[in-house]
């Protein structure tokens, strides 16, 4: 699975608080959501969103609560892949199950700037960015085929559809 995209990139420690806040919990319509897609960071961070394809991050990514808004908002608003330093297994987890691919690379995640395109081979666990290969730990071939079925739900569908 391979996906290449602009990258928009954030700091440390970005609570899911920050990625969608509280106040909007109760919105189920993803596109909806994607209108308040990172607004925890500030106003105009909704529309720094538009055209960019990949989120790039810091340590600790997703920390604090387990809303799975934080993930379903971005993927909603176009984000197709997420790279952090580290993240949070709980919204590792919601990104993942949600369809939405996340990667944890310390020296990837470090280098990205703002406005630069990045390519990423999640099966393969490289990724070409700024004329560097990176490695990353490839991810597993269980995570994939959820992902490629856009998301656990949908994985669980297909797999009931066949059975």
């Amino acid at each position: 699975m391979q996906i290449t995209g602009i990258i928009r990139v954030l700091g440390d420690d970005i609570s899911t608080d920050l990625l969608y806040p509280g106040r909007y919990l109760t919105i189920t319509d993803r596109t909806e959501q994607a209108r308040h897609a990172l607004e925890g960071m500030g106003p105009d961070w909704p529309a720094r969103l538009q055209g960019i394809s990949i989120l790039g991050a810091g340590w600790n990514l997703g920390c604090g609560s387990s809303r799975e808004q934080a993930a379903t908002s971005l993927l909603a608003a176009g984000i197709r892949l997420v790279v952090a330093r580290s993240a949070a297994r709980l919204f590792f987890r919601n990104c993942i199950n949600n369809g939405l691919p996340i990667i944890t690379c310390d020296s990837l995640a470090g280098d990205l700037r703002d406005d630069t395109w990045l390519t990423a081979d999640l099966a393969q666990g490289t990724a070409d960015y700024a004329g560097q290969t990176y490695r990353f730990p490839p991810l597993p071939g269980e995570l994939l085929d959820i992902l490629r079925d856009g998301g656990l739900l949908a994985r669980l569908a297909n797999k009931a559809g066949a059975a």
